[in-house]
C-alpha cells in the first residue's frame, strides 16, 4: 500500500486533548473491562471509539487500515508487520534533497524495539513530507557486514522503502562515567548515547531531531524542526519552570557553594532531553560532550544526582536552551520511575505523546493491565502479537 502526502500521511493539527476528554476515555476502557474481563479482546474497536471520541476526525489521530500478512506466510517472517509505504505531497522537495530534509536521532535497542517502530510509523503517518525524513539510529553494536543485526533487520522489513543510517556507539566511552541511578534502564550506555550525537553523526548533519523510543507524533514533525534556534542556543524543547528543580540534585549538591554555583547567572528549569532539537555544529564547537562528561566525572566523586543522563544536561543547559510549545513533550506518561503508576493527561493541545517513566504502553497492554492513555499508543503499534488489527 502507497499513502500519498495529503492523505494519511498529511500534516494535522496536534492532539486538542482536554482533562473532562480523557476521563470520557477513561469511561470507556473501564466499560470495555466489564464486559471482557481484563479487557482487550475487542482492542481494536475500543480503540478507534477511544480516538473518535477524544480527537475530531479532521483534527486528531487517524486510524489507518493495515493489510496482514497471510496466515500462511513463514515461521521466518519478522514479527512486524510491515508498514504502508509513504510517499511525498505535491509541495514536497525531492527526496534526497537536502533542501526540507528533516534529520531524526534514536537509539536501537532490542529492549525498545516495539516502541521505537510506533516511533517510525506515527512520525510518516503525520508528516506531509515522509520521505524527507531521515532516520539516524544509534546502535550499542556495530553494524554488520555480511547481515543486520536483529533490530535493523526488523526496522529494513517493517519499512521497506526507508534507507536508515545506523551509527556504531561504543558502550565503552561511558561504561566508567555511569553512576547507579534509580532505575536500571536509566543506567544502560545507550541511554547516554544523546550526549555523543555530535561524534556519532555525519558532518553534514547539523541540526537534528533526538527522539526516546517511548513517543509517538501526532503532528507533523518538520514543525518541531524549525524551530528557530536563534544565534547561540544549542539545544530547543519544551521546559518546566513550575517543577521543583531543586529535586533533581541531592543534598550534597546544593550544600556545596562551588557545585551550586554551576546555576550562578541562570534560572534554571527542567527540561526532558527524550525530545530536543540540537544544533549539531554548535554543540561540537562548544565542547558540551566535554562538559557534560565532566559533571559525570564529578558524580563518580561525590553523589551529586540519582537520574541517569538527565542531571548532567540540566547542569550544562539548564536555563539556557531555546523554549519549545509543552504541546511537543507531553512527558510522564510512564509514571513515576519507581511504580510507572498510571497518569493522566495535562490539558491543552498535543503534539507528541512521552511514556517517559518506568512504565511502557506495550508492556501494560500486553498485560492486560493498560492505564487509559496506552489506548493512545495502541493505533502505532506495528508488533504482530498485538491486539487484532483491521483488515482491508
Amino acid at each position: 500500500m502507497h499513502v500519498r502526502g495529503g492523505g494519511a500521511g498529511a500534516p494535522v493539527p496536534g492532539l486538542d486533548l482536554a482533562l473532562d476528554a480523557q476521563r470520557q476515555a477513561g469511561l470507556l476502557a473501564d466499560t470495555a473491562r466489564g464486559h471482557h474481563g481484563e479487557g482487550l479482546q475487542d482492542g481494536p474497536l475500543l480503540v478507534l471509539a477511544l480516538l473518535l471520541h477524544v480527537a475530531p476526525a479532521a483534527s486528531g489521530i487517524r486510524v489507518d487500515v493495515i493489510r496482514l500478512q497471510s496466515s500462511s506466510a513463514p515461521p521466518s517472517s519478522p514479527a512486524f508487520r510491515e508498514a504502508p509505504a509513504f510517499r511525498n505531497g505535491d509541495e514536497c522537495p525531492p527526496r534526497g534533497s537536502p533542501d526540507g530534509r528533516v534529520d531524526v536521532a534514536m537509539t536501537l535497542d532490542a529492549n525498545y524495539l516495539r516502541g521505537t517502530m510506533a516511533a517510525v510509523f506515527s512520525i510518516l503517518q503525520h508528516t506531509a513530507c515522509p520521505e524527507n525524513v531521515a532516520f539516524h539510529f544509534l546502535a550499542a553494536a556495530a553494524p554488520a557486514t555480511d547481515g543486520d543485526p536483529d533490530s535493523l533487520a526488523a526496522i529494513r522489513a517493517t519499512f521497506p522503502y526507508l534507507d536508515p543510517s545506523v551509527h556504531r556507539f561504543d558502550p565503552s566511552r561511558v561504561r566508567g562515567r555511569i553512576s547507579r541511578s534509580v532505575r536500571h534502564a536509566l543506567d544502560q550506555p545507550l541511554n547516554y548515547a544523546r550526549i555523543y550525537l555530535a561524534d556519532t553523526l555525519p558532518a553534514d548533519v547539523r541540526r537534528v531531531i533526538y527522539l526516546d523510543s517511548d513517543v509517538v507524533v501526532v503532528d507533523d514533525v518538520r514543525k518541531l524542526w524549525s524551530v528557530d534556534l536563534g544565534a547561540r542556543h544549542v539545544v530547543a524543547a519544551p521546559e518546566y519552570c513550575h517543577a521543583n528543580f531543586t529535586k533533581y540534585f541531592t543534598d550534597a549538591f546544593w550544600s556545596d557553594g562551588d557545585l551550586s554555583a554551576a546555576f550562578r547567572g541562570r534560572r534554571p528549569c527542567y527540561f526532558n532531553t527524550g525530545v530536543m532539537v540540537m544544533d549539531v555544529a554548535r554543540w561540537r564547537r562548544g565542547g558540551y560532550t566535554r562538559r557534560v562528561e565532566e559533571w559525570m566525572a564529578v558524580q563518580k566523586r561525590k553523589r551529586i544526582y540519582h537520574l541517569g543522563s538527565l542531571p548532567p544536561f540540566l547542569l550544562v543547559l539548564a536555563g539556557d536552551i531555546r523554549p519549545v510549545d509543552h504541546r511537543w513533550n507531553q512527558h510522564g506518561l510512564g509514571g513515576d520511575n519507581v511504580e510507572g503508576r498510571c497518569r493522566s493527561l495535562h490539558p491543552g493541545p498535543i503534539s507528541l505523546l512521552h511514556w517517559s517513566g518506568k512504565g511502557k504502553p506495550w508492556l501494560r497492554l500486553d498485560a492486560r493491565k493498560p492505564c487509559t492513555v496506552d489506548y493512545l499508543w495502541a493505533p502505532y503499534d506495528l508488533y504482530k502479537a498485538a491486539a487484532t488489527a483491521l483488515e482491508e
